[in-house]
């Protein structure tokens, strides 16, 4: 069985390997843009991404999600360190998170993610294809000092997501922009259908050709219109290890004598309930991206996260969770399996042992010409067509979520999204709990109400509402002959107009449902 396993990953590395190169360059600046926001030290976010690479990668049951550090857990962890008042006692706290998310996969309690509906879900992706369009415009025009990663509506800087537009069209760096705009002409010609004929382009991706263009135009500008240079500010910030001393003064271990500080639990449960979720959400999303239509087991994933933020905490890593970005990266460049997440995780890893120099070349306006691209792909207007023609039960939760995310941050919008999705839910429940069949007789009507297989208490709402309005004098007939199951709550609600139909001159025939005693408060 494993070596059939193996020979399948062997038969698609000619597509994960370029792809895992394309998610290695978008993760880069990631990783090092979310630990600077967190306020940790540069190295962590890289070491993150290394576990969620080479380590979740092959314990996750998911062929395409790829874990890191995520931007929704910045201010949890920048909070987390500032409440532990050091960075050892958060990383215990991140390792204790790890333990938690072993127990949560081994109870089953991935079984969450198979409640958000679709709607919430395509909204998301849809939202963080905005996000991304918004946030990578400033970064592309060389005119944004925020980290590279940031992805929340109120900015580090004071300023909006929208805000920071309209200051970006009057800061341009003119040597970044045109470095933006090369790079993303390159990369949209790349993906046309008459290139990818030729086995040049299926197999090298449009984003390593942009990175390297990039590299060299910025070094000419140097040297030929040093006005249009770019300054080390708006180009990757890798540190740089010169020897295994260097790299082993970068790692930090977690404080263990903090145990005792009740704090770092409630932080751990903080970080465990925020990363699962996310987790869980990007999960489900990247599920709907894949061309196969694979599924990913939701509790093996929680395992594989515990096992990564184990690790991660352990040495100077920051929490980690699957990360749609990356992921939507990751099948934008044609990854097919798990594959190419493992091999982004190894290019991090030789990035930070022998890259760096080179590395801190790489202009942040072609990495933000990759992430536009990635970007218009999750936020296609065929998306917003689709969900249109659905009908407005998926279209306004949908447009709901992309709103409530765009102007807050990922699981807030998220759970505003949910809650109109549920309330959608409920009205669809509303309406079709029974069969209704009236028809009249010599003296009074005759109503038969046929419930259907699955009675919840969902239902219970529609089937009250639906009684209190029989007309008075009728004879009632509630038939439960197809009924496989029948909430307690619809069973009271039955007996209750029983009891009282009299008052209303009503006759009730009740077939094949159980009798419940009704508290009476006379």
């Amino acid at each position: 069985m494993n070596s059939k396993r193996s020979t399948n990953y062997m038969a698609t590395l000619g597509k994960d390997i370029p792809a895992g190169l394309v998610v290695f360059l978008v993760a880069l600046p990631l990783c090092l843009g979310i630990s600077l926001a967190s306020g940790a030290p540069l190295f962590s976010g890289i070491l993150t991404g290394i576990v969620g690479g080479v380590i979740v990668a092959l314990l996750s049951g998911s062929q395409l999600s790829v874990s890191g550090p995520a931007a929704g857990l910045t201010v949890i962890v920048l909070n987390g360190i500032e409440t532990l008042q050091s960075f050892e006692g958060f990383l215990l706290a991140v390792v204790l998170a790890g333990f938690l998310q072993l127990v949560l996969g081994f109870i089953k309690a991935g079984v969450i993610g198979l409640y958000f509906p679709s709607s919430v879900i395509k909204g998301m992706l849809a939202a963080i294809g905005l996000i991304l369009i918004l946030k990578q415009i400033p970064h592309f025009m060389g005119a944004d000092d925020d980290f590279f990663g940031e992805m929340t509506f109120i900015q580090p800087d004071g300023r909006t997501t929208f805000s920071e537009l309209f200051h970006a069209f009057t800061a341009i760096n003119l040597g970044a922009l045109i470095v933006g705009i090369v790079s993303l002409t390159i990369l949209i010609v790349w993906d046309t259908a008459w290139l990818k004929r030729y086995k040049f382009f299926k197999l090298v991706p449009g984003a390593l050709i942009v990175v390297v263009l990039s590299i060299a135009m910025n070094e000419m500008f140097k040297s030929m219109a040093p006005g249009l240079a770019i300054s080390s500010s708006h180009l990757v910030s890798l540190p740089v290890i010169g020897s295994i001393t260097d790299m082993g003064n970068e790692l930090r271990l977690p404080d263990f004598s903090m145990l005792t500080n009740p704090q770092v639990y409630v932080v751990a449960i903080t970080i465990a309930i925020v990363a699962s979720l996310e987790t869980l959400l990007s999960v489900e999303a990247v599920d709907k991206l894949d061309p196969h239509k694979r599924r990913t087991p939701n509790n093996r994933e929680l395992k594989a996260q515990g096992v990564g933020n184990i690790l991660s905490g352990m040495i100077g890593g920051l929490p980690m969770t699957a990360v749609i970005v990356r992921s939507s990266a990751n099948i934008a460049a044609g990854g097919v399996t798990k594959m190419s997440a493992f091999v982004h995780g190894i290019f991090l890893l030789l990035s930070v042992l022998f890259l760096a120099n080179f590395l801190n070349l790489i202009p942040l306006s072609a990495l933000a010409a990759v992430l536009l691209v990635i970007g218009f792909k999750l936020t296609k207007p065929s998306l917003y067509k689709s969900q249109l023609k659905i009908g407005s039960e998926q279209f306004i939760p949908f447009v709901v979520t992309i709103l409530a995310i765009l102007f807050t941050d990922l699981l807030v919008g998220i759970c505003i999204g949910l809650a109109v999705g549920i309330f959608y839910i409920l009205k669809a429940n509303y309406k079709s709990p029974y069969f209704y069949h009236k028809e009249e007789q010599q003296d009074r009507e005759i109503i038969r109400i046929k419930l259907s297989e699955h009675v919840s208490f969902l239902n219970k709402a529609s089937i009250v509402l639906t009684l209190e309005h029989m007309p008075n004098n009728s004879h009632v007939i509630i038939d439960g002959e197809n009924s496989e199951y029948i909430d307690y709550d619809v069973l009271e609600a039955i007996q209750a107009f029983r009891k009282t139909a009299h008052e209303r001159n009503i006759t009730v025939e009740v077939l094949n449902v159980p009798e419940v005693s009704v508290m009476d408060m006379h």
